[in-house]
């Protein structure tokens, strides 16, 4: 990173800005949870739908990313994913019902979807010498959008009320529209078709159920670690706090891995350290949440902020070009998301059933092991998607 021109420092910043309009919809739920329970009636089943819509919509617009690449260009496909967010996040200012607040789910999820589906084959066309590099960059990004909102949506709600706590977030999007508008490159897509979807690789299926059970660890503790720590005692601002903490954890885990990634041609090595790392933080969320709560979603917010770019960087080192690039990032990112939108909402059901979190933090253990077995599949000589 330190070789960066001045201009792909500016495309980094942008970057990085882009990704951070794209968790805000979602992470500004889960510290207000009780309030919106008081205002408007949303049980925990509906508060995961909050998270699941979103990420379920992810999954589905992925898929239709080869599709969308060949009809419209990265660019403008990327300012019409920010606007959507944009549109949806200010909308919330004048929301007064449940359905009106999952009909803006829907839509800010649409929104990220087109640009996580378009956003790597665009930092592969723009950056391709650096393309990991941008990548750790763009879901560092997301993931600090994820810290600032969650330690900002309670504090914001208790000064201004929950409309304009969860609105205000349209911010970071104008801006980003503005930014991405004026300085990133205007490259043309190539318009000569797309490949098919990799449906007949088995590795390509491995890839998508890896970054799935990865996104569903992090879907998961992004919709209900509050809720997890409220039930044991907590303050709703002191459970915000330590989801900011967590998410802020990724963030820096996500630094790490655009610094040292270049440096782990096998890139099994750092995953297994992130997945136990995760495996452990679970274990400490099960058996000793509250003595050593801090350590606890330290351990876990290092692990899943790896894990997230590292599942991302895995399946973009086999595509070796743009369009290879949008096609398998669109069949893993659109299998995962759809598997990973499960997640918050099985766990809502789990709470109404049994009134707390442990059989979702169980199942997600479950995850990580299987997690573990894959991983050992990604060899860098043997491991090859078919197209």
């Amino acid at each position: 990173m330190s070789k960066f021109s001045y201009s792909q420092w500016i495309l980094a910043t942008i970057t990085i800005i882009v990704g951070l309009n794209l968790r805000p919809i979602m992470a500004s739920i889960s510290p207000i949870v009780p309030v919106l329970a008081n205002d408007i009636g949303i049980n925990n089943q509906t508060a995961g739908l909050l998270t699941t819509l979103p990420v379920a919509m992810m999954g589905c617009f992925a898929l239709l990313g080869p599709r969308i690449q060949s009809r419209v260009s990265e660019y403008i496909g990327i300012l019409a994913g920010l606007l959507a967010i944009a549109l949806s996040c200010g909308y919330r200012f004048f929301t007064d019902s449940t359905l009106l607040l999952l009909i803006t789910s829907l839509i800010g999820g649409i929104g990220i979807a087109i640009i996580q589906t378009l956003m790597p084959a665009y930092l592969k066309r723009i950056a391709p010498d650096n393309a990991s590099v941008f990548m750790g960059l763009f879901t560092t990004g997301i993931m600090a959008g994820a810290a600032i909102s969650a330690a900002t949506t309670s504090p914001l709600e208790g000064a201004f009320g929950w409309n304009i706590a969860l609105s205000i977030m349209a911010i970071p999007a104008i801006l980003a529209i503005i930014l991405f508008f004026y300085y990133m490159p205007h490259i043309k897509s190539s318009r000569n078709g797309y490949l098919p979807l990799p449906i007949k690789s088995k590795n390509a299926w491995l890839l998508m159920l890896f970054f799935g059970i990865g996104t569903g660890a992090y879907t998961l503790v992004l919709a209900w670690l509050p809720l997890n720590y409220t039930q044991l005692g907590w303050s709703r601002d002191a459970s915000g706090a330590l989801l900011s903490i967590l998410t802020v954890a990724e963030v820096v885990s996500g630094i790490l891995i655009s610094i040292f990634i270049k440096k782990f041609n096998d890139r099994r090595k750092p995953l297994f350290v992130t997945l136990l790392l995760i495996l452990v933080g679970l274990i400490l969320l099960i058996y000793i949440p509250s003595k050593l709560a801090f350590l606890t979603v330290i351990i876990l917010g290092l692990g899943i902020g790896a894990l997230f770019p590292l599942s991302l960087i895995v399946a973009l080192d086999y595509a070796s070009n743009a369009k290879q690039a949008v096609t398998l990032l669109a069949f893993v990112q659109g299998g995962g998301y759809l598997i990973a939108s499960a997640f918050p909402f099985m766990a809502g059901v789990l709470i109404d059933v049994s009134s707390d979190l442990t059989g979702a933090w169980i199942g997600m253990i479950v995850g990580v092991l299987l997690l573990l077995t894959i991983c050992n599949k990604f060899s860098p000589r043997d491991f090859v998607v078919r197209y």
